[in-house]
């Protein structure tokens, strides 16, 4: 794993939160650099812990002991400054807006890395390794369903279901954490963005039932 510095001055302090969630966004923007400049720009007031280019280069822009500022408005498990407790990871990606494309393997073998890395470090439970989307499905869609979170689950980094029967409807969704006052629609879609990328639909049906079962059975929840 390629480590450069890029320091960000976009952070403040955590408080008393202690971290014990990891989440991943993509960048959206046409390049790299162009990412980089926005997450060091005291104007833009965002920033992440980490940006991790196509070339498996990893940028630290925020030290771990601070709050990076890149969840926004969020909500997980009851939780709504998500920034205070969690890492946050931008992955390099034109997103949806510039031409959405599968991420490179260098990028997700120096992601992996660095996400074990972090969990060696701080205790954060496999189902609170999380999307953009998932903490903000209103808003986001990153890092999208080209995002290959069953590589990440096969190497100890979040969670992946089994496909068992169920009859669990939407609702559970909160049980796992999702917020249960956003539209339900944005909901189910980021769950399947997450778990489900074959088919965005943004409807329920048995197979996401039987895949929200799975998770809550192996999260314990």
């Amino acid at each position: 794993m390629k480590l450069a510095e890029r320091p960000s001055p976009n952070h403040d302090d955590r408080g008393d939160a202690a971290v014990d969630m990891l989440v991943l966004h993509y960048t959206g923007m046409p390049t790299a650099e162009a990412a980089l400049q926005r997450l060091c720009d005291p104007a833009a007031k965002v920033s992440a812990h980490y940006c991790v280019d196509e070339d498996g280069t990893v940028y630290a822009l925020v030290p771990e002991a601070c709050r990076a500022w890149h969840a926004g408005v969020s909500f997980w498990a009851g939780v709504t400054d998500i920034n205070a407790c969690s890492i946050g990871i931008e992955i390099v990606n034109p997103g949806h807006e510039f031409g959405y494309r599968p991420f490179p393997d260098a990028q997700i073998e120096a992601l992996i890395g660095l996400c074990q890395d972090i969990l060696s470090r701080h205790p954060i439970p496999p189902a609170r390794v999380l999307g953009h989307s998932d903490v903000a499905p209103a808003r986001k869609e990153d890092p999208g369903e080209l995002f290959p979170w069953q590589r990440l689950a096969k190497e100890a980094v979040g969670l992946w279901p089994g496909r068992i029967e169920s009859t669990l409807g939407p609702e559970a969704l909160a049980r796992y954490g999702y917020d249960p006052d956003a539209p339900q629609d944005n909901v189910i879609t980021a769950f399947q963005r997450h778990f489900r990328p074959e088919k965005l639909d943004g409807k329920w049906d048995g197979e996401c039932g039987g895949l929200l079962s799975s998770l809550l059975r192996t999260a314990g929840v």
